[in-house]
């Protein structure tokens, strides 16, 4: 069964950081683009970034600059290292899996997603 294990959230500061990690196991991890999305309190799904199998990145203009995502595919996980958090990056933060159905996204096919790791940005 395909799992994708999120850690790291928890009370940050504003202008503070937090590394999040996400271990996925049940598919060859290597060969999957894999993305981060979040869910702000009474908000949909939004896209945040995303890693492809070739290691070329993207993310939302609202994070550039701030947020990176990365993997290692020896340990079968994705990070998110996120800097300079601002109270409007407050939500849940999912890891996902890109696939060819499943949840849709701002476009894009997410057939796993994680169960989520709570970030709040307070002081």
């Amino acid at each position: 069964d395909v799992q994708l294990q999120a850690s790291g959230g928890g009370l940050v500061q504003p202008g503070g950081s937090l590394r999040l990690s996400c271990v996925a196991s049940g598919f060859r991890f290597s060969s999957f683009a894999m993305s981060w999305l979040r869910q702000a309190p009474g908000k949909g799904l939004e896209r945040v970034a995303d890693i492809m199998n070739d290691d070329r990145t993207a993310c939302v203009d609202s994070v550039k600059g701030r947020f990176t995502i990365s993997r290692d595919n020896a340990k079968n996980t994705v990070y998110l290292q996120m800097n300079s958090l601002r109270p409007e990056d407050t939500a849940v933060y999912f890891c996902a899996k890109r696939g060819m159905r499943g949840t849709v996204v701002e476009g894009r096919k997410y057939d796993y997603l994680g169960q989520g790791t709570l970030v709040t940005v307070s002081s």
